[in-house]
């Protein structure tokens, strides 16, 4: 069984029927059987947060009580699961190998930390991100 981690915007793009994505992130769900799609606690939080956040929900902002509300909705399809971080080690070993460029990019953490915790859990990324894509070996990228 494959095992599906999409990134923070693939999750918002699914619950948000407003994002530019949300039709081919529907679809790209739809094409899923017998699979898993997964949440990390980073992806969680995150999903949470820009539910909250006015400049990417506009007139559509949720409150937190309204965020976790969306948290439990696309939680109730049986696909879709949270995954713990099982070893930190590994995971923390590819994640500064993935951050420790010359950049300055804040930007960087979280990508880094989403392709490290695909790679040692065994998880397939997907994203709309040309960015995280490329530093994501075996990624899956939609929209292109």
């Amino acid at each position: 069984m494959k095992s599906f981690f999409p990134d923070v915007n693939v999750w918002i793009a699914l619950a948000y029927e407003g994002h530019q994505h949300h039709s081919e992130a529907l679809d790209w769900l739809g094409t899923l059987e017998g699979e898993t799609v997964e949440f990390c606690r980073i992806t969680q939080l995150g999903f949470l947060r820009l539910l909250t956040q006015p400049s990417v929900m506009h007139e559509e902002v949720r409150s937190q009580k309204e965020a976790w509300h969306a948290y439990d909705l696309i939680t109730q399809d049986e696909r879709i699961v949270f995954h713990v971080e099982t070893d930190p080690a590994p995971l923390d070993s590819i994640l500064r190998k993935l951050s420790s460029g010359g950049r300055s990019s804040a930007k960087q953490w979280p990508d880094a930390y989403l392709a490290a915790f695909a790679a040692v859990e065994n998880l397939t990324l997907v994203t709309f991100d040309r960015g995280l894509h490329a530093i994501a070996p075996g990624s899956i990228l939609l929209g292109s």
